[in-house]
């Protein structure tokens, strides 16, 4: 027999495959979340908890909001008991403001004064933002003779300033209590919002999300309301969060004008008005509640800044 000549075969080498790195499913949502491209608000929020000037804006209105809310914690004298045999008191253990003319304790006034001011403030806001945003959206949406009508109409509601239509109903009424005021400054304060939401709605109107929506067979109200107005509302929410500020300075030149609040409210426009007469002799009088309302303004003022600049863009890029 002949022998197998063939030279033996060589057993092949097992290639080592490394295994695969097993990826956690948490770091893969994170990898995935942060490539997946944030909405408008998103995006917003994201960018305002990274400025300082809204977490400082924010912390100053918070800590406002809460001396509005609870006074009661802060001081525990009556705003509203003058005792004339403690009038003129410097800074004390009793009285850590001092006191006024007419022996009211001007750290309880201040802390009581948040409350009047911040109340007014936001209910002329909110006031002045509804109506602003409807007939706004009214004009810009329909168009043709109702945005002339809603036009004009907002023109001569900007021509008539605010003051003098408040000493005008305040002639004719004989007092004015703190609805009232909220009723004068929402009929004067609306015409910047409906300009701003005109031009949104103008701009919004034409996207082609709501053209298709259109074609689709959507009315013009569920347009209005579901497509237009809430990609709308971005600049109407920046001006309203500057207008409370706003409101808040109206209430108080009122106030020091004497066609606000009565002088039995708890006011810093009051207070102010009431600090004159002893502005050489006491000037603390005028500097507490001057500086509470400065302060107030200031940082919604500030807020508005940075919601501006989350919301938009072009100034985030400027």
């Amino acid at each position: 027999m002949r022998s197998d000549t063939r030279p033996a075969l060589r057993p092949r080498a097992e290639h080592w495959v490394a295994p695969l790195e097993e990826t956690p499913l948490r770091e893969v949502d994170a990898a995935d979340s942060s490539t997946t491209p944030r909405s408008l608000w998103a995006e917003a929020w994201h960018n305002l908890r990274r400025n300082p000037v809204f977490l400082i804006s924010a912390v100053l209105i918070l800590f406002v909001l809460f001396v509005a809310a609870f006074p009661q914690l802060f001081t525990d004298q009556d705003p509203r008991y003058g005792n004339l045999a403690q009038a003129r008191q410097d800074p004390s253990a009793e009285h850590p403001f001092g006191t006024t003319v007419q022996g009211y304790d001007i750290l309880s006034r201040t802390v009581w004064g948040a409350r009047t001011s911040v109340t007014i403030g936001f209910l002329a806001m909110i006031g002045t933002t509804l109506i602003g945003m409807v007939m706004g959206s009214l004009a810009g949406y329909l168009g043709g003779w109702v945005d002339e009508v809603i036009s004009r109409i907002t023109d001569i509601f900007f021509a008539l300033p605010l003051v003098l239509g408040a000493i005008v109903i305040a002639t004719r009424l004989g007092s004015m209590t703190m609805p009232i005021v909220v009723l004068v400054i929402c009929l004067f304060g609306w015409t910047n919002i409906a300009r701003i939401m005109r031009g949104a709605v103008l701009s919004t109107k034409t996207q082609d999300y709501v053209m298709a929506s259109t074609a689709l067979g959507a009315s013009s109200t569920t347009n209005l309301l579901r497509h237009v107005i809430p990609n709308a509302i971005a600049p109407v929410i920046v001006t309203a969060t500057v207008n409370l500020g706003v409101f808040i300075v109206a209430e108080a030149t009122l106030s020091f004008l004497g066609v606000g609040l009565p002088s039995t409210s708890v006011s810093w426009g009051g207070d102010i008005s009431a600090a004159r007469s002893a502005l050489r002799t006491q000037p603390m009088m005028l500097f507490y509640p001057s500086m509470a309302l400065a302060i107030t303004v200031l940082s919604f003022i500030m807020l508005g800044d940075a919601v501006r600049d989350a919301l938009d863009p072009k100034a985030r890029k400027r």
